[in-house]
């Protein structure tokens, strides 16, 4: 008896089975039961055993993953019915514990939830808004800003975040600009690397990380007008060239999930496009994760005159290369996808390669081992006081000083005795966190107000009035959405009321020694649903702003919205503009200490500022055309420059950027160039210059843009200071797609170089590339 006793521990070791604690007869059933548990073997190992368990309904359960919006009640017969394998929107670690133990517990197979959550730019703890943190210029920070984020995701019992949002958005009327990194496919993809990192950690299934999901695969941003869900038609050149590398990027830094666009791209959904999802992600990229739709994306195609019915768009979807269907009701897949598969409109095999990667996954992420939180702690995690100094930090990072005529900031603290802050965000918390912004803490967020009057403490009396209310006239789609902790909109004013806070902002102000005023759009005019069709202050904001020069007394300007705004008489006659985005739950405590100085704005803008929505689409990195010499003469009525380049920023000392040095004046095949530029600041004060390298080829088998972005360091100085940037080019930084060649191509000619502080950079060098016309490197490193 004891030698089997002893065989049969012998074989449940061998299959990775957990001895100590457990009644032998219950590790053997355990093992036998599901091999998939053996932890020796790896992911792929265990989810192919595990898959080979299931039956069709299983399977087409897994690709499901639905919104909570409802009760534990309404929710757990779904779970126990394997009808579902992921659920979203749920953030009470009570709820989740409950709905996991219905999965591990009361279902067959025992396989765990994964639970997803729209963590765009903090989870209890709100940083600035994406495009701000593209400001920064500051990779390793953006990665320290999403590891907060994943940390207290995590901490709940969020697996995976819907993020980051890595678009190429040339068209500021598009709302969702505020949640990718701007216009430029290099700094996209540094920031694309930096917020995958930090949202997986060192590999996925770091404790305290979650899986990211860059999103949206793709071509979303290109919407024709602006105008969020529309129709996207791309070259293959802007694709490959402008859209797709920061997907790359993401994909190389390891991201485990990829979102699918709701648009047709070129005519086909994205969610349902095989060359998009198969060709382009998995055998070009070489990912290797699993493919969500975005919200009924899936069903959407119904609509979109692309699919018959919704058993035919969960096909169709799913042959593409979507892995998950994404549903605010029962998924279309849960319903339809196993008599599609008997009726051999599917193969079973197809399936199965879906619900394998979505299992590989889960495994990764330790779920089948460790499926519940740690209710006690999440409360701890989210408490942290150093989450809100780093969201601090990233909000003070991200601020980008537009204009400082004759040194009108810093303020100096105590100079002016009473302060008025003024405007519709001046004292807003909601406003001051930004969209897609759910589970914060509203009564900690600090306002531009309350900044201000605690800076200066007793130093000076402050007070604040709005005199003007800023409302969309369409509701935002969140509010048409109950969602746990989201503020509800304040009721809109009468004409009375709004007379009356006009006239009480403007005696507030004519007391006053000093006035600090907010402008820009409230923070559900930007994002998801929010495309405007012009890029002026909206409300009565620029008669507010008339008023209050007219006072007489100092006036100095804070915008804040996740786009640019055409500012009009402000930037002619604001002496100084601060552009602070949406900064986050410490949003305020930033802003009081820029305006005085105890930190020097460093941050450049990630998207060139237009003059007017008559320029729109505009950008830096054009082709030239045939007549250069007139190139800001486009439009006879307005020039057709911007009112501030892509990369420009100022500050409160001054730099200064040296001829750029290079180690050669010839890269050869395979061969690189060594950059080396002086940065120096001869100002008084310490602070931030990023210095930036850009290059143009002046001939090929392309027109190539007049300038593009290959190199970027955010440098600190102390007043005084002298370092030396390095940028290293070689031929991958030189290559792109042609449309002639069909792939990725390097050519020899002239290459002109400039660094500078903005696209406008003056400083320049030139180098050559020798040699024959020869192919370029792929995304997944192969020479084609």
């Amino acid at each position: 008896m004891r030698k089997k006793m002893v065989a049969a521990s012998a074989l449940a070791l061998a299959a990775g089975a957990v001895v100590v604690g457990a009644p032998l007869a219950a590790r053997q059933a355990k093992t036998a039961a599901q091999p998939w548990m053996n932890t020796r073997m790896s992911a792929e190992q265990r989810a192919d055993l595990l898959l080979r368990a299931m039956t069709l309904e299983e399977k087409a359960g897994q690709v499901s993953q639905q919104f909570m919006f409802g009760a534990f009640e309404q929710f757990a017969p779904i779970v126990k019915g394997s009808k579902v394998g992921s659920l979203l929107f749920v953030t009470d670690p009570a709820v989740i514990n409950r709905l996991q133990r219905v999965a591990v517990e009361e279902t067959r197979l025992k396989v765990p939830l994964i639970f997803g959550y729209d963590v765009i730019h903090g989870f209890r703890t709100i940083f600035p808004v994406p495009i701000a943190n593209a400001a920064s210029w500051d990779p390793a920070g953006v990665e320290r800003a999403q590891a907060v984020a994943a940390a207290e995701a995590r901490a709940v019992g969020i697996h995976w975040a819907f993020a980051p949002m890595v678009d190429i958005a040339r068209d500021p009327r598009w709302g969702r600009i505020v949640e990718g990194a701007g216009e430029d496919p290099f700094l996209g993809s540094a920031m694309a690397r930096a917020q995958v990192k930090g949202f997986q950690g060192p590999a996925i299934g770091a404790p305290g990380h979650i899986v990211s999901g860059p999103k949206h695969f793709a071509g979303y941003a290109a919407a024709e007008g602006g105008r969020d869900y529309d129709s996207v038609y791309i070259s293959e050149p802007q694709l490959y060239n402008v859209i797709l590398p920061p997907f790359a990027a993401a994909v190389q830094a390891g991201a485990g999930n990829v979102m699918s666009a709701y648009m047709d791209l070129n005519d086909v959904p994205a969610v349902g496009n095989k060359w998009l999802l198969t060709d382009v992600l998995r055998d070009q990229m070489g990912f290797d994760g699993w493919v969500v739709s975005d919200a009924n994306g899936t069903k959407n195609q119904v609509i979109q005159h692309f699919a018959r019915d919704e058993a035919d768009a969960a096909v169709r979807s799913i042959d593409a290369g979507n892995d998950m269907e994404m549903s605010f009701g029962p998924a279309a897949s849960a319903e339809t996808l196993a008599a599609s598969v008997r009726a051999g409109k599917l193969k079973e095999a197809v399936l199965d390669r879906a619900v394998r990667r979505i299992l590989i996954g889960k495994f990764r992420m330790g779920l089948f081992e460790n499926p519940y939180v740690d209710e006690a702690q999440a409360k701890k995690t989210l408490a942290d006081p150093a989450h809100r100094a780093e969201a601090q930090a990233a909000a003070e990072r991200s601020f980008v000083l537009l204009k400082n005529e004759g040194g009108a900031l810093p303020l100096v603290a105590g100079a002016h005795k009473r302060v008025a802050v003024i405007g519709a965000m001046a004292n807003s918390k909601r406003d001051m966190l930004g969209p897609w912004a759910f589970q914060y803490d509203l009564p900690e967020t600090v306002t531009v107000f309350e900044g201000v009057r605690d800076r200066l403490g007793s130093a000076a009396t402050v007070e604040t009035a709005p005199g003007v209310q800023l409302k969309r006239d369409v509701p935002s789609m969140f509010e048409a959405i109950t969602i746990p902790g989201a503020a509800k909109p304040e009721p809109r004013w009468d004409a009375a009321r709004a007379a009356s806070e006009f006239d009480r902002a403007v005696a507030l102000a004519r007391r006053s020694d000093l006035i600090i005023l907010t402008l820009g759009e409230a923070e559900d005019m930007s994002g998801e649903g929010a495309s405007r069709s012009d890029l002026k202050l909206p409300g009565d904001q620029l008669r507010l702003f008339e008023a209050m020069l007219a006072t007489g007394k100092p006036v100095r300007v804070v915008t804040m919205s996740g786009r640019p705004l055409e500012l009009g008489a402000v930037i002619e006659r604001a002496p100084a503009i601060l552009h602070a985005w949406y900064g986050g739950t410490r949003g305020g405590t930033a802003i009081a200490r820029t305006l005085f100085g105890d930190v020097n704005p460093g941050g450049k803008l990630p998207v060139t500022w237009p003059r007017s929505v008559g320029q729109v689409p505009i950008y830096y990195a054009h082709n030239t055309t045939h007549a250069p010499k007139d190139q800001g003469k486009r439009y006879w009525d307005i020039p057709s420059t911007p009112q501030f380049p892509f990369g420009y920023g100022l500050s409160y000392t001054t730099f200064e950027i040296g001829a750029p040095v290079l180690d050669t004046a010839t890269m050869g095949a395979g061969g690189r160039v060594v950059v080396s530029v002086p940065v120096a600041n001869r100002g008084t004060r310490a602070g931030d210059e990023v210095v930036q390298l850009y290059v143009h080829q002046r001939s090929g088998r392309a027109s190539r843009p007049v300038r593009e972005l290959k190199g970027f360091e955010r440098v600190s100085l102390r007043a005084g200071e002298q370092r030396t940037a390095r940028f290293e080019l070689d031929e991958r930084s030189l290559q792109y797609w042609s449309s002639a060649a069909k792939g990725w191509v390097i050519d020899p000619g002239t290459f002109d170089l400039y660094v500078g502080a903005s696209s406008s950079a003056e400083a320049y060098a030139t180098f050559s590339v020798a040699g024959l016309p020869r192919p370029g490197v792929s995304w997944s490193g192969r020479k084609k």
